[in-house]
């Protein structure tokens, strides 16, 4: 026989487990749209930015900008986390962020990422190089604009023709 009370402290653990984990995924979707964070980001990116090429071969500059990276940017939402969640413990947030990443934005989860995966952090900087050459994703060619009326022709009703008022059917 199953014993209730236990079955329910075990659930009742896991959804406060699952509702700390959102209410912290919530707070890092807050910081990284913040002013500060986007500026942070920025000027780091436009610095190094053209360090960055797209060879399979990893230059050693990017060890060190990896590094300052993951110092500067992690250590600020970090501290931002402390301050709102005052018991807020980052290895155990990447623990379970690993056990819940299928349930994370992908836009989150990837810039999470650029602290932990160093080829996620290298494709962020190629991404933000080709967009700032110009060489951007152009999804241009497969758009198409079709008129919904040919050009030249008014709009008229049948009715318009057969000389009714507009009021009895408009279209």
């Amino acid at each position: 026989m199953v014993d209730m009370d236990e079955e329910n402290v075990a659930t009742s653990s896991s959804s406060a487990t699952d509702s700390a984990f959102d209410a912290v995924i919530g707070c890092i979707e807050t910081i990284i749209m913040e002013e500060e964070f986007q500026q942070l980001q920025q000027s780091f990116m436009e610095k190094y930015y053209l360090e960055f090429d797209n060879s399979d071969e990893n230059k050693l500059s990017y060890t060190p900008i990896f590094k300052e990276y993951v110092d500067r940017l992690e250590k600020h939402l970090e501290q931002q986390l402390m301050e709102r969640i005052p018991d807020f413990n980052m290895n155990s947030f990447i623990e379970l962020l690993m056990q819940h990443k299928e349930e994370v934005a992908g836009d989150i989860f990837e810039m999470l990422l650029t602290f932990t995966d160093f080829m996620a952090f290298k494709e962020m900087f190629l991404e933000y190089r080709a967009e700032k050459e110009g060489r951007g994703l152009d999804l241009s060619q497969g758009l198409v604009v079709t008129p919904l009326m040919p050009s030249g022709s008014r709009r008229s009703s049948s009715t318009e023709s057969q000389g009714h008022s507009h009021e009895s059917n408009p279209f």
